[in-house]
């Protein structure tokens, strides 16, 4: 948040403006927010590293499954905004699935291949416009509901991942992911059901304003058709 404003702030110095809007030009990739997660133990230990290397442990199988699993339910967060949803198509390389796989950039989940002891998950949905400390949290808690209910990934994706969207499908809009979020028991029950209220009040009071404003597209269209 820091960086943000940083930045901001030197490119108004410079007379320039700076945006971290998700998507500010339609005919342009938009901004996305990549967050590379590992868990250490009580030694340092990175508990995600494997013994074999080129295996994959339990436990960031189970996390693999957990974030998976979930990831419908906190789509909200990754994407808090009406404008979050306009990057997502294949032409602007951004996952529509919530798939995984080996150093495959067109999932939603990635793990890079590096070093054992640098093994990863990168999560790779969230626009610049997510809150990184809403995020986290969100993530950490479906990890841990993968953790503790050992739940399995699905097969990793081998090839493009833009091929199964219409099998494995997220929410494409900010109304449906705040109706997958108000209804998340697991949610309400990590990160607090004060806070699932007001993020969701919040966010569709912001829809309700939106919905009620003309655009110029709507005059372009209707003004003079009938």
């Amino acid at each position: 948040m820091l960086l943000k404003r940083v930045i901001k702030q030197t490119a108004h110095v410079h007379q320039l403006d700076s945006t971290f809007m998700a998507k500010p030009y339609a005919d342009q990739a938009g901004n996305g927010m990549h967050l590379h997660i590992s868990l250490i133990d009580e030694d340092g230990r990175n508990i995600f590293q494997p013994e074999v290397e080129g295996e994959l442990t339990n436990t960031i199988r189970y996390a693999l499954g957990g974030m998976l699993k979930l990831l419908p339910e906190y789509m909200a967060i990754l994407c808090p905004n009406i404008n979050s949803y306009r990057r997502f198509g294949p032409d602007f390389y951004v996952p529509c699935s919530p798939s995984w796989g080996i150093e495959n950039r067109t999932t939603a989940l990635r793990i890079p291949i590096d070093t054992p002891e640098a093994t990863r998950i990168e999560h790779r949905i969230a626009g610049t416009d997510a809150n990184p400390y809403l995020m986290m949290s969100a993530l950490l808690a479906s990890i841990l509901y993968g953790i503790e209910n050992k739940i399995e990934p699905p097969a990793p994706t081998v090839g493009s991942a833009y091929d199964k969207e219409d099998e494995l499908t997220l929410p494409t809009n900010l109304r449906d992911a705040l109706r997958e979020l108000d209804g998340s028991e697991v949610m309400r029950h990590y990160l607090g059901t004060d806070f699932v209220d007001v993020f969701v009040t919040c966010k569709q009071k912001e829809l309700e304003q939106f919905e009620r404003h003309i655009t110029d597209l709507e005059y372009d269209w209707y003004l003079h058709a009938f």
